[in-house]
């Protein structure tokens, strides 16, 4: 591969890098939004992990730029400080979601609508197999296994809009409350087990997005 091929590979991990931490950010503001106006709890948390999805964005392409200047794929100080921050704001986020969502299930409170979950999820689904698709395509020619496992680790944000889609539908079929705030549950799961990953991975562990985590990297 010649050095003009390496650079518009790399140029392109800059650009879906950047333009997930912008896909993102949108993406946080649309859910907790109409999450807020429609009282339902599974959108807005689905926000708010997008927003802490950010923080870890940003540390992706603070790792894209220095493998592409460097190519050193350990883990640097930034990297692992963005990647505790990203812990503690997913385990924030799941013990505001499991008080909320006991709160829910107690009064057995019901959203305005869930509409917008159904949209949310199916442009975030779309989305994030396009991006998984570039990225394993970018870091298989560049032979990044640092690319390639973030790449992987997308797919934990298409079964969370999974989760998002079956329970705003399963609400807009069905009128039970129940869905929503079972929804908000399993998001706070995902965010738990992204949150514990996140602080094995700041520790150097080789973590496959499954919950199992392996070696130190050196």
């Amino acid at each position: 591969m010649t050095n003009e091929s390496t650079e518009r590979l790399y140029a392109m991990a800059n650009r879906l890098a950047i333009g997930t931490i912008g896909y993102n950010i949108v993406e946080g503001i649309v859910s907790v939004w109409l999450g807020a106006s429609d009282e339902t709890l599974s959108l807005f948390g689905f926000g708010v992990d997008s927003f802490v999805e950010v923080i870890s964005g940003v540390g992706i392409w603070h790792m894209v730029r220095r493998i592409r200047a460097h190519g050193e794929e350990t883990k640097d100080i930034f990297e692992r400080q963005a990647l505790r921050i990203t812990g503690w704001a997913f385990y924030i986020l799941t013990s505001g979601l499991v008080i909320s969502a006991g709160v829910s299930l107690y009064q057995q409170h019901k959203p305005a609508s869930t509409f917008w979950g159904i949209i949310v999820s199916l442009v975030s689904i779309s989305f994030m197999w396009l991006l998984i698709h570039y990225k394993t395509k970018v870091g298989r020619a560049l032979q990044s296994s640092a690319i390639l496992a973030d790449a992987a680790c997308s797919k934990a944000c298409i079964y969370l809009s999974v989760v998002l889609l079956i329970a705003s539908s399963g609400y807009e079929l069905t009128g039970i409350g129940y869905f929503d705030a079972v929804g908000a549950l399993l998001i706070a799961l995902f965010a738990y087990r992204e949150g514990k990953e996140a602080f094995q991975k700041s520790q150097g562990l080789t973590c496959c997005c499954n919950g199992n985590c392996e070696g130190r990297l050196l």
